[in-house]
């Protein structure tokens, strides 16, 4: 239950993000309240929250609604109010019509507005505004993606006994695409507001510190920017410059391992899982793709590959079933509407050409699902598919490889997916290349179980070792290195075993929550058209 917080409290330890860790609900009888949303970012940094006292700044996803600040099942949560007006220009505009394309290789083309910007700007400053509201002398704030990338310079402007760490868990495009940006310089100010920034890649990382270096020509050595300040008492470079220090480096983001194999060791789980693979007619091959409807994620690749295998005969149509989960995601924006049309198109098309009696090739699923049914999802399917064109990470090929305790199943992956850089004993592919991907998708199918099972113990190992605490843990630690020695958190607090407070009541995938962003926004636009 939501407790109201009565007076102004600071904080030493501040999370801001787009979204809250909640969604406002409605029951049947109108009370209004808030459900904690699972995820792997909340399950990172609840412990480390706790232990800090810690507060979460984000939007509540609904436009028009002003809250005032609560507790919310031990966290302290300060809302941020967003008009319609800031919905449609920041949020579908500038952050994910402008910024999303642009950052993922302009996979499809960018749109740039100055009213989008200037929305951007806007929204960026309400945030640094609350931030700095809140947050203790010498305390320190974690900012969290593309949608806030100006806040931590707008926040040092306001605060600069702060210390800042942003966390950018999208890809960052080459120089070459990302000086496209008209405000390419002003993002780069605004990052580099931080003293820590992190990146899902080591290419991320570096292609940031080109660019860095390229359009603001600054010096950098290392992981280390020289960020050139009016401080009589910073450190100066070579050039006899003050500067301020600031490192830029990758921290590759992981999930709650030992969360998704509790799940998957749960004997109701498991026996859904046999239900998945009969109402399917029990083929010798299930496989899996599990994506938000998104142009990024390669589903058009993989859907043409395994329809060609059954097209050639190198696949019998009665020995496997591609099932392909696409939870909606910005369907009122015209690139997605089409891409969701050329989709189910091509699903209808092999389905209708190459289906028989009894039997469809590809069964496909447009809404999301409970954690615990993608977890029996995980545990029906022997291969799974990760195609993605362009990824920050790809939290699904960990989520597949940490439900399969019985250390069986094929993960196929995309070498332009940020798990490719750490799971490495999955199959690597290129899904550009239609022909290797038919070939590696035949190659999981006859795969060896002796094959299959050192993979996937290899695999499973990696993401044991590397889950969601140790990231946040990373993180934190080169973080606190450049806090004052007064103003230091307690990293290790980030501990596996205070991550499973509430494993019976999280209902959510991980990707589903960028679903109900999209579906406010959607409501949003509805209700101004109505």
């Amino acid at each position: 239950m939501a407790a109201p917080r009565t007076e102004q409290t600071r904080y030493s330890f501040v999370v801001a993000s787009n979204r809250l860790p909640v969604d406002r609900v409605v029951d049947e009888d109108g009370n209004e309240g808030w459900r904690h949303s699972p995820g792997g970012l909340v399950t990172a940094l609840e412990p480390v929250m706790r232990a800090n006292d810690g507060a979460w700044v984000g939007w509540v996803g609904q436009p028009d609604v002003e809250v005032a600040p609560f507790d919310n099942e031990g966290i302290h949560i300060v809302p941020v109010p967003l008009s319609a007006d800031d919905v449609e220009e920041y949020y579908e505009g500038f952050s994910n019509d402008t910024l999303w394309p642009l950052y993922h290789d302009v996979i499809e083309h960018p749109s740039y507005h100055r009213d989008w910007w200037n929305a951007y700007k806007r929204v960026n400053e309400r945030f640094a505004e609350q931030i700095a509201e809140i947050v203790e002398q010498d305390g320190i704030v974690w900012v969290q993606d593309y949608q806030l990338q100006l806040v931590p310079a707008l926040l040092r402007e306001r605060r600069p006994d702060l210390t800042i760490g942003f966390f950018n868990h999208i890809p960052f495009p080459p120089v070459g695409i990302y000086a496209q940006l008209p405000w390419r310089a002003q993002i780069l100010d605004g990052l580099l507001g931080a003293d820590v920034i992190g990146f899902q890649r080591h290419d991320d990382a570096s292609d940031f510190l080109r660019a860095v270096r390229h359009i603001k020509g600054y010096t950098t050595k290392g992981s280390t920017i020289d960020v050139p300040v009016d401080d009589p008492a910073a450190p100066r470079s070579r050039k006899g410059i003050t500067v301020r220090h600031v490192e830029a480096r990758h921290f590759p983001i992981s999930i709650d391992a030992a969360g998704f194999e509790e799940i998957a060791h749960r004997p109701e789980v498991q026996e859904r899982a046999r239900e998945i693979r009969e109402s399917l007619g029990n083929p010798k091959t299930v496989l899996l793709g599990v994506d938000r409807l998104d142009y990024t994620k390669g589903i058009r690749h993989r859907i043409k590959a395994f329809g060609e295998l059954v097209e050639d005969g190198r696949v019998a149509v009665e020995d496997a079933t591609l099932v392909q989960v696409a939870s909606p995601s910005r369907e009122r924006v015209d690139t997605y509407a089409m891409l969701r049309d050329e989709i189910e198109l091509t699903v209808g098309r092999i389905n209708g050409d190459l289906g028989v009696i009894g039997h469809q090739p590809i069964a496909y699923l447009h809404h999301g699902y409970p954690r615990e049914e993608m977890v029996a999802l995980y545990l029906a399917a022997d291969i799974m598919l990760v195609t993605a064109l362009r990824d920050g990470m790809n939290l699904v090929a960990k989520e597949y490889v940490a439900a399969r305790f019985d250390n069986d199943g094929v993960l196929i992956l995309s070498e332009f997916a940020g798990a490719a850089d750490e799971l490495k004993q999955a199959v690597i592919v290129n899904p550009h290349d239609i022909g290797a991907l038919k070939d590696s998708i035949q190659r999981a199918i006859e795969m060896p179980r002796r094959e299959r099972s050192t993979r996937m113990r290899a695999l499973r190992k990696r993401v044991r070792d590397n889950d969601v605490a140790r990231w946040s843990r990373s993180f934190l630690e080169a973080l606190d290195r450049h806090a004052p020695r007064n103003a230091q958190i307690d990293p290790s607090a980030a501990d596996p075993e205070d991550r499973h407070r509430d494993a019976q009541t999280d209902n959510m995938s991980i990707f589903d929550q960028d679903a109900q962003t999209a579906r406010a926004a959607e409501d949003t636009r509805e209700a101004r058209d109505a």
